[in-house]
């Protein structure tokens, strides 16, 4: 059960980064080509790394607590 609670936690942080990029894709998609779409592109493209990094972030930091506490599956660390 924590560690669905752990999963549901991450998903609602890395949700805001990948709703920013969703959201600057949609504007680059409205653009002409040309630099301004490119730049865009690109910050959606840092923000779903962003999301990314900050999810394995996330779960290494949740590991690292069930190992120091005992708690959860062993199995799953």
């Amino acid at each position: 059960m924590g560690d669905t609670m752990a999963r549901i936690q991450i998903s609602a942080e890395t949700s805001t980064w990948l709703l920013q990029a969703k959201d600057f894709l949609y504007e680059a998609r409205r653009l002409k080509p040309g630099p301004q779409r490119n730049d865009l592109r690109q910050t959606a493209k840092v923000l779903r790394e962003i999301a990314r990094l900050e999810a394995a972030s996330e779960q290494a930091s949740g590991r690292d607590w069930r190992q120091r506490t005992g708690s959860g599956d062993e199995s799953t660390v």
